[in-house]
């Protein structure tokens, strides 16, 4: 027979782990590059951008939209790493346990 309080206890102790893990990535720091590094963005674990460095010689007015989309591909880079960040810690606590697709808690 399944004890029940002892499975319980296990998933209450997941998910405050969880949560504690969540808190560390949301204080990290990740940067993305497009453009060979001429175009940077830096994002925390929740997604928010903190910061934009655009090289100087990228200021054309002319140019406005190269730039736009070299600042769109700086944050989607930022934020394939925000995910794989988020994937590795949860593959940290689950110990590599496939959860059949769940995106817990992300």
């Amino acid at each position: 027979m399944l004890n029940i309080q002892g499975i319980m206890k296990q998933a209450q102790a997941m998910q405050k782990k969880m949560e504690e893990a969540q808190e560390k990535l949301a204080q990290e720091l990740v940067e993305g590059k497009s453009g060979g590094g001429m175009v940077s963005v830096e994002l925390n674990g929740k997604f928010e951008m903190k910061k934009v460095h655009i090289d100087p010689s990228l200021v054309v007015a002319d140019e406005a939209d190269i730039l736009e989309d070299l600042i769109v591909a700086a944050y989607n880079d930022a934020k394939a790493k925000v995910d794989a960040k988020m994937q590795d810690s949860m593959n940290e606590m689950t110990g590599g346990l496939n959860l059949g697709g769940l995106k817990l808690p992300f």
